[in-house]
């Protein structure tokens, strides 16, 4: 039995949830968005809750419940209050800034790299060191914090690059004489 796919998924105030077959409409304060599950699970809405159940008892169902709950629960998380994911600008002359509707980032290249911001993400730099990406879709948000990570990832001798707020960089030794 999945111990995340029993537990229901509360909606939260401000988010109004349609269930119609195997399709979630929501609209929250942060915009509107749908989820279609996979045919081996099923969702009803009782109350303020969503409950997500396997259709059968076959393995494909069981494996999937737990992850179409998470998903469920991503969704509605992301239309009350969001997701975001901060990163850091480790280097000498490097540094990022947000131009209209683009992302200036100086990264040691002869050239500036010019990242356009998409519609639904919204991105901060409060300082020229540190870049913050926000928006209610939570893999939106975290794969266009690996696209700007990828531009200059962290190097392990100087720890020079993008990288998490939370990320370690494991650091090695120069080479000796």
């Amino acid at each position: 039995m999945s111990r995340i796919g029993k537990n229901p998924v509360a909606v939260p105030k401000g988010v109004t949830v349609d269930l119609k077959g195997q399709a979630i409409a929501a609209k929250g304060p942060k915009g509107q968005a749908t989820l279609t599950l996979v045919d081996e699970v099923v969702a009803t809405l009782e109350g303020d809750a969503i409950t997500v159940a396997p259709r059968d008892e076959s393995r494909q169902a069981r494996a999937a419940w737990g992850m179409q709950r998470s998903l469920v629960d991503n969704l509605l998380t992301g239309l009350s209050t969001g997701f975001s994911r901060k990163l850091e600008v480790n280097g000498v002359g490097y540094r990022a800034a947000v131009q209209g509707k683009n992302l200036q980032l100086q990264l040691g290249f002869s050239h500036d790299v010019i990242y356009p911001i998409p519609d639904d993400i919204e991105i901060k730099c409060e300082k020229p060191t540190l870049i913050e990406v926000s928006g209610a879709d939570k893999q939106r948000v975290g794969q266009i914090a690996a696209e700007i990570r990828g531009f200059r990832p962290p190097e392990p001798y100087k720890g020079k690059g993008v990288k998490y707020d939370d990320e370690y960089i494991f650091r090695k030794e120069g080479k000796k004489k």
